[in-house]
Formats: structure tokens, sequence, C-alpha cells
């Protein structure tokens, strides 16, 4: 049993998944296999201690048990146990399969096809409403005049010569028998002879095909819509892929979705904020009037509740969120230039009231350099 740690031997993290340890040891066995390494006894010690840490690894009882108390917490005997005859053609029947195998399994060799993805961009109220639309898809679709089998109409696909219909052929390297694929029919098992003549032999053909698509209301950016069986078309009768359809959901002029939230920015006068009043505010369901309060600061914010959107995955709809911001005047004639400055001159008799925040501002900013020079 080697001492060395089992995950340094793999080349592995302690985190590592199942599906990256057995991936290690395939390469690892591959690279150290003593058919490979002819009369190298170092190549073929390391084969045994990868094979032995790939079954303490492999098994979760047994990995437990190793990551807690180390090679003490597992059998001797677990590890390989490498006292008796070591059979590499069961290490590799059992992890290789028909690669390294003199059994004559045939294999299954329907392909699914593949997925699609289709990107489609929609406007603001569409996605919260939902809407449906047509969308044209360029896809591999099954052959119509051979219905998929790659032979004229008429004929049929007929069994490979040289595999026999096993897909594979088999060579004798040493004692290893070793399975390849049939070079003949590419490990298909049939070949056509009379191929046919609209789609080549292939048994699937370019087509532009249209669907019908439902956008469900409360759909946003980032979501997508699956097509079962709307994807290309198998190969020797595999499943067809799925279309996912990719929604993108365009800028606004008004609002900003988060969510189910929507918000706006609202600007109104100088006047308005100063003195209260109301506003007339754009939400889905029309206009509402938003009561602005005497003496409102810029970036407040308003809360009309059930105003926002009702998502697909949470059907209580969310809020509309106003945010306040003041506007300057601009484009002042002469004699409104005066009455402001008048405005401005009356409102310096008693600043620290009417401008409570800009001097509480201007004494901290005033400490501040008071600290840099002392």
């Amino acid at each position: 049993m080697s001492k060395r740690d089992y995950y340094e031997i793999l080349e592995v993290t302690k985190t590592a998944s199942e599906q990256e340890i057995k991936k290690s040891f395939r390469r690892l066995a591959m690279k150290y296999h003593p058919d490979r390494n002819p009369e190298d006894k170092s190549a073929e010690e390391h084969f045994k201690e990868v094979k032995e840490a790939y079954d303490i690894l492999s098994d979760k009882q047994k990995r437990s048990a190793y990551d807690q108390f180390g090679h003490a917490g597992v059998n001797p005997g677990a590890g390989g146990g490498f006292s008796g005859g070591f059979n590499f053609g069961d290490i590799f029947d059992d992890i290789f399969g028909d690669v390294f195998s003199g059994g004559r399994r045939r294999q299954n060799y329907a392909q699914a096809g593949a997925d699609l993805r289709y990107d489609i961009s929609i406007t603001l109220e569409e996605a919260i409403r939902g809407k449906t639309t047509k969308i044209t898809i360029p896809k591999l679709a099954e052959c119509e005049e051979c219905k998929g089998s790659g032979a004229k109409k008429g004929s049929q696909p007929s069994v490979c010569p040289s595999c026999e219909g096993a897909g594979q052929i088999h060579l004798q390297q040493g004692f290893f028998t070793v399975q390849q694929t049939c070079p003949t029919c590419r490990g298909v098992g049939k070949v056509i002879k009379d191929p046919c003549s609209y789609c080549h032999g292939q048994g699937r053909k370019q087509v532009q095909k249209t669907l019908s698509l439902k956008i469900p209301s409360g759909i946003d950016t980032g979501d997508r819509i699956r097509l079962a069986g709307e994807g290309e078309a198998g190969l020797h009768g595999g499943p067809a892929g799925d279309l996912y359809v990719q929604i993108n959901v365009k800028k606004h002029d008004v609002f900003k979705r988060e969510g189910s939230n929507l918000h706006c920015d609202v600007p109104i006068t100088f006047a308005m904020a100063t003195l209260g009043g109301e506003f007339d505010v754009p939400t889905l369901e029309g206009r509402v009037k938003l009561k602005i309060p005497p003496e409102t600061q810029t970036g407040m914010l308003f809360r009309l509740r059930g105003k926002g959107v009702k998502s697909v995955r949470d059907r209580a709809p969310g809020d509309l969120i106003c945010r306040v911001v003041i506007e300057t005047p601009v484009n002042l004639n002469k004699k409104q230039k005066e009455l402001l400055q008048q405005f401005h001159d009356s409102l310096q008799e008693d600043k620290t009231k009417h401008s409570p925040r800009s001097s509480s501002w201007l004494d901290v900013v005033k400490k501040f350099f008071e600290d840099m020079t002392s």
C-alpha cells in the first residue's frame, strides 16, 4: 500500500469532484500503462499507485475515511492490494470500457442534436405585459426525403462489412486486444451505398424554420425560454436538441427596472421643491399625482406601492420608486436674475436657518483646514 498522499498521486486537490478525479485517473493510467512503457518498472509502480489512489478516492465512504484519518482510515486491502495477481485488463475494462476490452459490445451511436441559442430584444412594455411573436431559426433539420437515414428514398443503409455492424474493429497489441472505431463506417455500424441526393447522405438539411414564441409577462433581461426539441436534429435516430431564446430588454426612456421595482427620475422646479406641490408621474397604468412636500431636497425618494412589475417568479407587483431631481433654472432674463439675487441676499441674513446643510458643511470644511495647519 502506497504511503504517498492519494490526492498528490492523482494530481488533484482535496476539493476535486468525482468527475475531476476520474478524468485525472484516466490521463495518468494512460501515461503510465505498462503496455506503453515496456520494461519500465517505475512506470508500472506509478500505474499501481494511481490505481490504488483511484480505488480509495472514487469511493465516497473510503474517501471520507481517508480525509479524516489518512492511510490509517482505509483498509490496506481496499487500496488495490497488489499482493495477488494484478490484472491490467480488468482495470481498463472497468474504466475505459470499449477502448481497452476484449468484449465485442456494440455501442449506441445515436447522437443528440446540438442545442441552439437565439437572442431577442424586446421593449420594457412587451416584457411587462408579455407577447407572442414569430422567430425564424436557421438549423439542421431531419431530411424530409430520406427521413434522416441518409440513404436514397426506397433504400436503406446496409451493415458495414468491415465491422459487421459493431462500429468497432479489434486489433491485437501484445497481450491486449485494442478496440478502435471502424474506419469504414466511422463507428456507425452501417454504410450508405446509394446516398440521398437531397441531403448528400447526411440525413440532415439546413433549413429556415419559423416558430411561434410566447413571451410570458414579467420576463427580464437574462431570462431564457426553452423550446424543447427545436434545436438541431439528431444523428442516427438521436433526439433533437433544444432551442434556448435569450431575452434582452431594451433601455427605456423613462423607467429603469430592478427586479420587480421600477425606478424613474422626477425633475421638479426650485420653487416646487421649496413650496411643495403636486406633480404628474407616469406609471404602467397611467398618470398618478405625486405630492411633493415643502422643503424637498434633491435625491429624495418617493415610493408608489404596487406600481411596479409582476415578475415571472414573484407574481406580487413591485413598486415604482421616484427620485426627485431639482432642476436649476436656465436662460434667465435680466429681471429674473435681479429677483433671484435679491432672494439670495435675503437668505444670507440668517444663512444657518435657511441653509442648515450648507452651513454645517462649511463648518466641517473650516475645521478640516484648521487641523491641517495646526
